[in-house]
């Protein structure tokens, strides 16, 4: 039987709440979520209460703070197993890893925003925003931007619509138009760029993951400072991230899709 609309709404509010949750990074108190929320306090009450019930938060009575729920991590990581590419890219990044000595991303989108799926760090170790798990901005990081520039036209005006366009640096592309004159660039040449755009003193390179049918997939990239090399050093390593690239959206079709791959012919006795 079919849902109601009452319930896809309050499965919907539910949601929302999780995300509220989610968003601190932290255990949160009533109090601060209510001061975020647009429910009224019994209706968050009572949506709270429905998710500790169900074990997607957790409730500690002494600090009385909110946090994940363990079934909602269990979900996360069966999630995390059957729909990111981090578990089919692992052996590739390490490989790519040892073979650049630099920090290797992999990413995909979430949202018309960036989702880390996996990091491997550079032999000698770069502190900067990315970490796996962590969301960033899709139009200022290289990930980002050569995600979207492979993305279908008729996807990319909502995708575009949904980006901040805050100037993180300098060097930040800040509306939709300097962004598509972009986007024409890196179709071009097959690889993006990111010029300290996100970071001052970080850079990229990145390349996307495509399907056979170009759809996009996600993202890998290699990053480094402007104090140890150049735009220009990173993309001489875009070839061997291509080739990567495409062996992960290889394994990722034969995986998601095993009925679109040839039967094995069965070994007479």
């Amino acid at each position: 039987m079919a849902a109601s609309p009452a319930a896809d709404g309050t499965v919907a509010k539910a949601l929302e709440v999780l995300d509220l949750v989610a968003a601190h990074a932290r255990p949160v108190r009533f109090s601060d979520l209510l001061s975020q929320s647009p429910y009224p306090k019994a209706t968050l009450y009572r949506l709270l209460q429905t998710l500790v019930a169900q074990g997607m938060l957790s409730h500690d009575p002494v600090s009385g703070c909110y946090s994940m729920g363990m079934r909602l991590v269990r979900l996360a990581h069966v999630a995390w197993q059957q729909s990111s590419l981090a578990p089919i890219a692992r052996p590739h990044l390490d490989r790519l890893s040892d073979h650049v000595g630099e920090t290797v991303h992999l990413a995909q989108l979430d949202n018309a925003q960036v989702l880390y799926v996996d990091k491997r760090n550079a032999r000698d170790p770069v502190q900067m925003f990315s970490q796996a798990g962590k969301v960033g901005p899709a139009y200022c990081t290289g990930v980002g931007k050569a995600m979207l520039a492979f993305t279908p036209d008729a996807q990319l005006p909502g995708l575009l619509a949904q980006q901040s366009w805050h100037a993180f640096t300098g060097n930040t592309l800040t509306t939709p138009e300097s962004f598509m004159a972009e986007i024409a660039v890196i179709r071009a040449r097959g690889y993006a760029f990111d010029d300290e755009e996100h970071e001052p003193g970080i850079i990229c390179i990145a390349l996307p993951i495509l399907s056979a049918g170009g759809q996009v997939l996600g993202a890998l990239s290699v990053t480094s400072t402007t104090a140890r090399t150049s735009l220009g050093d990173l993309e001489k390593l875009a070839p061997v991230i291509g080739e990567i690239a495409q062996t992960v959206a290889t394994e990722a079709e034969n995986w998601r899709f095993p009925e679109d791959s040839p039967p094995r012919t069965r070994k007479r006795a």
